[in-house]
């Protein structure tokens, strides 16, 4: 039997998958449940986050944490989270080209990070800055483009 088929008759009715997604593993959570496939992960609420827009995923006793290149937070509780944390590492993991931190003149850095979905192409960059530092500051982000212009050319991305 797959382990789609083991999905709760509802959940497996309910959940939005895109042509060629299938479902790795899931977990009950305090309101329904999350379902690890190989494209995204699906939120008990019905939120479809794919990996490569996944920023972040905590785990502790409680459940996960997912933080969006967006900026949006979800937290599901999980009691018995099964393989979605390791799942989930693995595919957010997949999705990452590049990821190098650049110093900046005299002023800490910024991690310049490549991504894209599973099987695609690289969908582009983000820029995360150190703490501390003004991601709105032209000079900063001038010093920053071009630390990218010089990590693209020589990676050939």
């Amino acid at each position: 039997m797959s382990l789609f088929r083991r999905l709760p008759a509802d959940v497996r009715t309910s959940l939005k998958t895109e042509r060629g997604e299938r479902v790795l593993t899931f977990a009950a959570s305090a309101d329904g449940h999350v379902v690890a496939t190989n494209l995204a992960l699906h939120l008990s609420d019905g939120t479809r986050v794919p990996y490569e827009e996944i920023d972040r995923a905590s785990w502790d006793e409680t459940g996960v944490s997912v933080l969006t290149t967006g900026g949006e937070r979800h937290v599901e509780h999980i009691a018995e989270p099964r393989l979605l944390p390791e799942t989930v590492r693995e595919r957010v993991n997949s999705t990452i080209v590049v990821n190098k931190h650049v110093s900046l003149p005299g002023r800490g850095g910024v991690r310049l990070v490549a991504r894209r979905p599973p099987g695609g192409e690289v969908l582009g960059w983000t820029l995360v800055f150190d703490d501390g530092l003004d991601p709105t500051d032209p000079g900063l982000r001038a010093q920053a483009e071009q630390a990218l212009e010089g990590v693209r050319r020589s990676m050939g991305v």
